[in-house]
């Protein structure tokens, strides 16, 4: 659309300017072609707004109209599938806390509180001070288990490859990530330059396709890994078993978007639809997905390796749990995904019907880590629609150690959800391999942008741990939240998600379809 304006109206300014001497009336078409023309120039040259810069003075329209609306519109509620009505609420927030806008708002709560899956935090009458408070709380990873542990914030970048979205955006998200000291899962599209340029932290993801370390087959190499992890930016492995918007169906990269130079990361074929293969060819059991992290962070000079699922049988994750208890060998973490995860790509059957959703996901992860006497070795990672410092304290209440946010990270580099990020035609340059759209998104703008989401959303986390009577988030447990089942019913967390007695699952002492599961779990097969 640059291209457009500047071909369409330097042109015309041309045109009008020539035809001028020869008839006099021709002049007044400046009055109209002047303005847009010093517009459209404006729009392109200011770096904040990535919509006005791909799409001048059009653009314009979009913003005009936000201005225009009532102000109650970005309240409206939108169906949504983890149980708490506030989509837009929440979309409105990362906007503000992004651009440091301010952030408060007339007329109280927006929602209604008598719907079913409201939920709310029980405060304290004496609230902490919350200035008093670590505002940047943190968790180790590998500590006592491995050679380089790493201290991560509550709150990091979730898998999302270079591929999926552009240069731009994975520059942006890497040095807001070193601005604000949080890690940067690269997802399963390989190690890029761009995932290094910066000097942000990553997480290293492994998928089914091994992309940055994988032969001419397309197999694990032992020798590209071992090269590749031990940069000293990559602080953590993730094996991918499933992510939750897809979960038994691999990535996709559709042909638009790949590139010479991602499929020479990745190792494939330029313009080529790549299918991640659906399951790993490095093992082919629970005790083989054991060894092969173990495998791996020795391969990585002792970095913390886990690995990320959406649950699905409860017989394959405690099949898992078996082989842990069998070898001897601890993940350093799981990361819990949801079914309702996003994606940019995924057969719609399999965003909406496959996968267990994330809050269960999460409870079941950590109570069946506990029933297997094995949470204190392993961390947990929720990774399913964080969105704000309320998303982070009920993740925490129901087992995460830490969080991942993908969705928000992408809203506060200026994403506007314009669904069309498997088209190659993102307008605002964040999920495009189109130059001309990714030109629009500036890095030393939108970098700023993701370090003040992170650093707001986090300190309304511990804001609100205070208003709670607790002195950090890891205090929360699920007894502090409570949902609406019913208009004229009320229940906490720990009744709707029980807890499961420690070692409960050592000795037996379950119910009749958990000792069923349990029996169906062999550490030898997945089946």
């Amino acid at each position: 659309m640059r291209q457009k304006f500047i071909g369409i109206m330097l042109p015309a300014l041309v045109a009008v300017l020539i035809l001028g001497f020869f008839f006099h009336w021709v002049w007044w078409f400046l009055i109209p072609i002047i303005p847009i023309w010093i517009l459209g120039m404006i729009d392109m040259l200011q770096k904040k707004h990535a919509i006005m810069r791909n799409y001048p003075v059009l653009g314009r329209f979009r913003y005009l109209m936000e201005d225009l609306r009532p102000k109650v519109y970005q309240y409206f509620v939108e169906s949504d599938t983890d149980g708490r009505p506030i989509n837009r609420v929440d979309r409105s927030t990362i906007y503000q806390r992004a651009k440091r806008e301010l952030d408060t708002q007339p007329f109280g709560t927006q929602f209604d509180v008598y719907a079913e899956g409201y939920e709310w935090l029980a405060h304290s009458v004496n609230p902490t001070d919350f200035h008093q408070l670590n505002k940047d709380p943190r968790v180790t990873f590998g500590q006592g288990n491995c050679l380089q542990p790493y201290s991560a914030s509550i709150l990091n970048i979730s898998a999302m490859s270079y591929g999926s979205l552009s240069a731009n955006a994975v520059e942006a998200l890497n040095a807001g990530a070193r601005i604000g000291n949080f890690a940067h899962n690269t997802g399963e599209g390989g190690l890029s330059p761009y995932h290094l340029k910066h000097g942000g932290d990553i997480i290293w993801q492994i998928g089914t396709g091994y992309f940055g370390c994988r032969d001419e087959a397309g197999n694990f190499s032992s020798d590209l890994f071992a090269e590749n992890s031990k940069h000293p930016q990559v602080k953590m492995i993730e094996i991918k078993l499933s992510q939750g918007a897809k979960p038994g169906h691999g990535g996709i990269l559709p042909a638009k978007k790949n590139t010479p130079e991602i499929a020479a990361i990745r190792h494939v074929k330029p313009y080529t639809t790549v299918y991640s293969p659906t399951f790993h060819t490095a093992f082919n059991s629970p005790r083989g997905l054991i060894q092969f992290v173990q495998h791996l962070k020795i391969l990585s000079g002792g970095k913390p390796v886990g690995f990320k699922l959406c649950i699905g049988r409860r017989s394959d994750f405690y099949a898992i749990c078996k082989a842990i208890i069998e070898t001897g060998i601890y993940p350093d973490f799981i990361t819990i995904d949801g079914g309702e995860g996003g994606t940019g790509a995924a057969p719609p059957e399999f965003s909406n019907s496959i996968g267990m959703p994330f809050m269960d996901g999460l409870a079941f992860t950590h109570d069946a880590l506990t029933g297997f006497g094995i949470r204190d070795k392993t961390k947990i990672i929720a990774s399913g629609k964080i969105l704000t410092g309320y998303h982070i304290i009920r993740a925490i209440a129901l087992g995460a150690d830490t969080c991942n946010s993908a969705r928000a990270m992408m809203l506060a580099l200026g994403c506007i959800q314009a669904l069309l990020c498997n088209t190659n035609r993102c307008p605002t340059g964040v999920t495009t391999q189109d130059k001309h759209k990714m030109a629009g998104l500036v890095v030393e703008d939108k970098k700023q942008r993701v370090a003040n989401y992170h650093q707001d959303t986090v300190e309304s986390c511990v804001e609100m741990t205070a208003a709670m009577g607790l002195t950090e988030p890891h205090q929360v447990n699920r007894s502090h939240i409570y949902r609406r089942i019913l208009m004229n019913m009320v229940k906490p967390f720990e009744e709707i998600y029980p807890y499961t007695l420690p070692n409960s699952l050592l000795n037996g002492n379950v119910p009749d379809p958990i000792k069923r599961d349990l029996h169906a779990a062999k550490t030898e097969s997945w089946n």
